[in-house]
Order: C-alpha cells, then sequence, then structure tokens
C-alpha cells in the first residue's frame, strides 16, 4: 500500500506541536487519551521535561469511559486540578480514541471555561497529523487570545520571531542565535514565540514592526497578525552570511516575502540537485544559503504538511516513502535526518541534518547550530 512505510518512521504528531508550542507559557495543557501520548511526548519530543516544569496532563481515558462516552470524569478532572494549579490557560486536545468516539472539545471547552472561569482553548488534534498542525494551531490561539492592539509600534525597528520550538530548534542556542543576530543588526526582538518567552511578551507582540517566520508553525499567527495588526512577516531562518543578508533586507523593507523560496533553484536535470529534508522554512532557508555561498542547486523534499507558498519550482512533496524511493535515485546527494539513510541509495552522498521532530533524541548530539556565520558550506560539499 502507497501510504505504508517497511522503513521510514514518523514525524511528531500534532499533539506533540499543541504541547511543544505551550510549553513554557504557564498554562494547562491537557491531553485526552489513555496515557500513550504523553509517554512518547515526553520522552522523545520534549528535551525541557527534565530541566524546566510545565503542566502538562493525561486525562487518562479508560475504555469503558470511551465507549460509554463518560465526558463528565475528563470535566470534573480538569475543572478540580485547575483550581488547585491556577495556570494562565487551559489548553485542551485530543489522540485517536477520542478522535474515533467523535469528542465534542469546543463543548467540553465551553463548559471547563463555565465552571473555571479562566480561558479555554479547545484545540482540534487527533494524532493523525504532524507537529507542525498542532503547533500552529495552539499558537494562532495564544495570539488572538493574549496580544493586546493596545500596544503601539516601537520607535526602534522590532520583529516577533514566531515558530519557535525544540521539535524544529533543539537546545543548542539556535534561537538564542537568531535573536542576537537580529539585534546586532538593530532590531528589538519583542517575543519569540513560544521559546524562552512569556504571555506578557505575548501581549505586546503587536508592537512590532514586522514578524520573522521561522517555521510553518508559526504561519498562521503571523497571518492573523497580518490581517488584525497591519503587521508584515517574512519567512525564512538566517542561516549562513549571504542569506541572512537577504532576509535583512526583507525585514527592513517592511514587506510580506519568502525570501527561503527565491534564492535557489532547482536544475531539473538527473543527479545534479542536493535534496534537503527539514521543515520547509528551515530546509528553503538552508537551500538558499547553500546557493548563494556554495552554488549549489537545491531541491527541497517535504515529507510534512506545506503550504505552497513555501515551495519553489522543482522542490517536491514526499508524504510516502515509496515518494521517497522514486525520487532519492534523481538526486547527486542528500541531506537529511539519519533515519532516512537507510533508504537512500548508494550512490546518492549523503549529509547527516538530524530533526528532533523526526528522530527525537536518537541523534540530538549531533545536531548543529547553523545561524549566521556558524554555517559552512563546504560541510555540504559532494566528494
Amino acid at each position: 500500500m502507497r501510504n505504508c512505510s517497511r522503513i521510514l518512521s514518523i514525524y511528531a504528531s500534532d499533539t506533540s506541536g499543541v504541547c511543544s508550542m505551550l510549553y513554557e507559557l504557564g498554562g494547562m495543557t491537557v491531553v485526552h487519551d489513555a496515557s500513550g501520548c504523553n509517554s512518547t511526548y515526553t520522552t522523545h519530543d520534549e528535551p525541557r521535561w527534565y530541566r524546566q516544569e510545565s503542566m502538562i496532563c493525561i486525562s487518562a481515558l479508560t475504555e469503558r469511559d470511551a465507549i460509554l462516552g463518560n465526558d463528565e470524569k475528563l470535566i470534573e478532572d480538569v475543572t478540580q486540578t485547575a483550581l488547585e494549579l491556577n495556570p494562565a490557560f487551559i489548553a485542551l486536545c485530543g489522540s485517536p480514541m477520542p478522535y474515533m468516539t467523535g469528542t465534542d472539545f469546543d463543548a467540553l471547552g465551553r463548559e471547563i471555561a463555565f465552571r473555571t472561569g479562566m480561558k479555554v482553548f479547545a484545540l482540534h488534534t487527533n494524532g493523525m497529523n504532524s507537529y507542525i498542525r498542532g503547533g500552529a494551531e495552539a499558537l494562532r490561539c495564544i495570539v488572538e487570545d493574549f496580544a493586546d492592539p493596545a500596544f503601539r509600534k516601537t520607535e526602534k525597528p522590532s520583529v516577533n520571531i514566531l515558530g519557535c520550538t525544540p521539535l524544529d530548534f533543539s537546545l543548542n542556542g539556535q534561537i538564542r542565535s537568531i535573536r542576537e543576530f537580529l539585534e546586532e543588526n538593530g532590531f528589538e526582538v519583542l517575543s519569540t514565540m513560544a521559546m524562552e518567552c512569556t504571555l506578557q511578551e505575548i501581549r505586546k507582540s503587536p508592537g512590532a514592526w514586522c514578524n520573522l517566520v521561522i517555521s510553518s508553525s508559526g504561519l498562521d499567527a503571523a497571518r492573523f497578525m497580518e490581517k488584525e495588526f497591519q503587521i508584515p512577516y517574512v519567512c525564512g531562518v538566517p542561516i549562513g552570511r549571504a542569506f541572512s543578508e537577504k532576509l535583512l533586507h526583507s525585514l527592513r523593507k517592511g514587506e510580506t516575502a519568502y525570501p527561503c523560496t527565491e534564492y535557489r533553484s532547482a536544475s531539473g536535470k538527473k543527479n545534479m540537485d542536493l535534496g534537503v529534508i527539514h521543515e520547509c522554512i528551515y530546509a528553503g532557508s538552508l537551500g538558499c544559503a547553500l546557493s548563494l555561498e556554495g552554488g549549489n542547486s537545491v531541491r527541497i523534499l517535504s515529507p510534512l504538511e506545506t503550504d505552497r507558498m513555501l515551495l519553489a519550482p522543482g522542490d517536491n512533496k514526499i508524504p510516502y516513502e515509496t515518494d521517497c524511493l522514486e525520487l532519492f535515485g534523481e538526486l547527486s546527494s542528500l541531506a537529511a535526518d539519519d533515519m532516512y539513510k537507510p533508504v537512500l541509495p548508494q550512490e546518492v552522498q549523503f549529509f547527516s541534518l538530524p530533526h528532533e521532530a523526526y528522530s527525537g533524541r536518537c541523534y540530538r548530539k549531533k545536531i548543529r547550530n547553523l545561524i549566521a556565520n556558524n554555517f559552512n558550506s563546504k560541510e555540504f560539499t559532494v566528494c
């Protein structure tokens, strides 16, 4: 069957995306599940679990409650826990079982909000989509509720950085490097949604001149802020000196732009292109840096939910393992997570580009900080 994988793994689920995006914001995230989703998230997808506390809870859904539809147990458990812990908000998200039984999370959210008097976000996850969809919905809900339009634009050029989670940017200093790069080039960073970030910073985020979207999880929130607060957004990660300058130019121009697709092109010829697999904005930015500094023809291969604006001509979606097998043979080399290596043809050169949302902690120590001047195109040169 086309949608079955014999060798390749899967990416972190939408539930993990929600938990990761909301981890540091002081809310209580409740995953409605028997408990399996929670253990997978904490052991594989969340490097902050043992160093930073967060109110991530599991409903411990039983077979009997699922079949009989005992929603009162969930409502009462969440209500009592919230009143005891007093979180800044409550986020409810689902998993495959409540999805199959048709649980009405919107109705549950309204009832819990009535009983607690707290902000409650009912998020529509089901464990069947990738972390990008869950993270995007969670961040947009937070921005819609907490961003305060009363904050006016700052006098100094300022930005919000959207789409920050360890699933795409491991805890090796990448977010700090992006922030320092922007500050060194004259920008004030109002918020880094949602790593090393607080709700108070998100409240002030409408004062920014521009938003920098560094992963697909931040795109929905950026588009909401463009519509509601007239804040343009720029998609890209400052990788390499040349591409970082292009990104700065777009930010200073103050118009919505997608630099991560503008400065690279695929040759279209067999055995000529370098393929890159990662989250699409990160992969596109790396591809631009390689094109500008190394002269590579680069093709982005996207296994995740991807907005069409983030793909350039020549890029490909690879939702199935069979797509990988077909396309990998057309490349000269591939930069991807090490878990893709077993299905790569021997004649295609492999460059390690671990992605925490894919291989979890397996290759965490190999993840590099390629931000700005840390990038060296020679690391991706075909021998």
